[in-house]
C-alpha cells in the first residue's frame, strides 16, 4: 500500500517474510523454542540492527533491541509482543506487535528524531500456552519471575522439558532457575504492546485500533472427569442410572445460569467448555456413557467474579453429585491474573489520538498477554488492540496492514509526547 508510513512497510514486509518461512497449511506454526520461532527473533533481529538498534538476549532467550535515546540514565519506553504461535494458527498473532515495535524505531531513525530515554523493543519467548502448560513463561522469565518448577514443563509436540528446549536454543536454564532477570522492572517507564483484537467489538465499532483497559485473569481445569456407571441403554431404568452425560450437562446448565446472573448484575466472564470426550473404546450408540472427560476455561478482569464462579462450581459438583449419582474430578488446575492497564498510560493514548483524529475506542481483553506479567510486576503498562477478522489462533486472522498503520502511528505519537505527559506515571 502506498499510503503506509515507512514504519508501516517496513512491518508489512516483515510479516510477509515470516508468514513466508514458517507456513504450515494450512496457517503458520512457530513453535516455542522451535525453528519458526528461532527464525522470527533471528528476522527482528536483523531488522532492528539495520535501524541502528543495539540487540542483546537474555537466559530465557527473550531479546531486546535497543534505539538509545539523549539520557540513558531515564528508565526506557519499551514495546514488546511475542513471535511464537499456536500451531496452524495466523501470522499476526504476537507478530504484529513486534513489528509495530519495530516500526516505531524505524519512523524516529527515518525522521531524525531522538527520544529524551532509550526506546527498547523486546521480543518474548513462548506466551502461547498451547506448547508449555504455562503463563507467559518468557516475559515471566525477563523479568526474574518465573517459578523454577516451570521449567519441568514439558512441551507437547516432543515431550521434553522447557529447561531442555531452552538449553538446546543455547540459552541458560540455570540462570532463569535462579531469578535472573533479562530487564530491570526499575528501569521501564512504561511498557507498551500491541496486538491483533482477539474478539469483535473494533469490528463492530467500525475502529481500527482500540485502546486496552484490562486483560482477564482467569482459571482452567485441563482435565475434569465425570464419573458415572457403563450400563445398557434400553436395560437400565431411570431410576439406577449414572449416567455422566446428564451430570455434564447439569453442570453446564448450572454454570450457563451462573453466567446470566452476572450478567446481569453488570460483570463479564467467560465459560468455555473447550474440550469434551469418551472413552472410544467403552463408549457406544446403547451404552448408558459412565466416564466423561472435559476442559473448563473462565476468565473475567474481575477476580471477585473468578472467586464466584469458582465457589460456584465447587457446589455444583456437590449438587449434581447427589442428584445423579455421579462424582466429579476437577484435576489438575492452572490460573493467571488478571491485569489493569494504567490510567496514566491510558489518558497518554487518549491525547495521542485526538491528536491524530483518530477513532480509538477503549475496549477489554478476554485473551491473556505479556502485558499482564509486566503490568502484575507493577510496571505501567498499556495495550493497543488493532482490527481483525475472524479471532485468532487460527489460519483466517484478518488484520490489514493499514489498521496495523494506525497503531504505528498512534504509537509513535505516544512515545514522542511520552515526556510532555503532565500525567506521566
Amino acid at each position: 500500500m502506498t499510503n503506509l508510513t515507512a514504519g508501516g512497510k517496513l512491518a508489512e514486509r516483515v510479516l510477509e517474510r515470516l508468514a513466508q518461512a514458517t507456513t504450515d497449511a494450512p496457517g503458520i506454526t512457530r513453535v516455542a523454542y522451535g525453528p519458526g520461532e528461532r527464525f522470527a527473533h533471528d528476522l527482528v533481529r536483523e531488522e532492528a540492527e539495520e535501524l541502528g538498534a543495539v540487540a542483546r538476549v537474555d537466559a530465557a532467550g527473550n531479546f531486546y533491541l535497543t534505539l538509545k535515546g539523549i539520557d540513558p540514565a531515564l528508565p526506557a519506553i519499551v514495546i514488546g509482543s511475542h513471535l511464537d504461535s499456536v500451531p496452524h494458527g495466523g501470522n499476526f498473532d504476537g507478530a504484529a506487535g513486534v513489528a509495530a515495535g519495530l516500526a516505531v524505531m524505524a519512523e524516529l531513525v527515518g525522521q531524525g528524531i531522538r527520544l529524551p530515554r532509550d526506546l527498547t523493543v523486546v521480543a518474548t519467548r513462548a506466551e502461547e500456552a498451547v506448547w508449555f502448560p504455562l503463563s507467559y513463561p518468557g516475559s515471566q522469565a525477563a523479568l526474574g519471575l518465573l517459578d523454577p518448577q516451570a521449567l519441568e514443563a514439558r512441551r507437547s509436540d516432543s515431550g521434553r522439558t522447557l529447561a531442555d528446549h531452552m538449553l538446546e536454543e543455547g540459552f541458560d536454564p540455570d540462570a532463569v532457575r535462579r531469578g535472573v532477570p533479562g530487564i530491570d522492572a526499575g528501569r521501564i517507564a512504561a511498557f507498551v504492546e500491541v496486538h491483533i483484537e482477539q474478539g469483535p467489538r473494533l469490528i463492530a465499532a467500525g475502529a481500527p485500533v482500540g485502546i486496552v483497559t484490562g486483560i482477564a485473569g482467569g482459571f482452567r481445569y485441563v482435565d475434569v472427569k465425570c464419573f458415572g456407571a457403563y450400563a445398557h441403554s434400553g436395560a437400565e431404568p431411570r431410576f439406577a442410572r449414572h449416567d455422566s452425560v446428564l451430570g455434564f450437562a447439569d453442570l453446564v446448565a448450572a454454570l450457563e445460569a451462573e453466567w446470566d446472573a452476572l450478567e446481569r448484575e453488570g460483570h463479564e466472564a467467560t465459560i468455555t467448555f473447550g474440550r469434551v470426550q469418551s472413552d472410544p473404546t467403552q463408549h457406544g450408540g446403547s451404552r448408558v456413557l459412565g466416564e466423561l472427560g472435559f476442559t473448563l476455561d473462565v476468565r473475567s478482569a474481575e477476580a471477585a467474579v473468578l472467586d464466584r464462579i469458582e465457589a460456584r462450581l465447587q457446589e455444583i459438583f456437590v449438587e449434581v453429585g447427589a442428584k445423579r449419582g455421579v462424582t466429579f474430578e476437577a484435576g489438575a488446575r492452572f490460573t493467571w491474573e488478571p491485569a489493569t492497564m494504567s490510567p496514566a498510560l491510558i489518558a497518554g493514548m487518549d491525547r495521542a489520538a485526538a491528536e491524530l483524529q483518530m477513532q480509538a475506542p477503549h475496549v477489554p481483553s478476554g485473551a491473556g498477554h505479556d502485558a499482564a506479567t509486566f503490568a502484575g510486576a507493577g510496571i505501567p503498562t498499556a495495550m493497543l488492540f488493532v482490527r481483525n477478522e475472524n479471532g485468532s489462533h487460527n489460519p483466517y486472522e484478518a488484520m490489514e496492514i493499514a489498521d496495523l498503520d494506525q497503531a504505528i502511528r498512534l504509537l509513535l505519537r505516544f512515545v514522542t509526547d511520552f515526556d510532555n505527559l503532565s500525567d506521566q506515571p
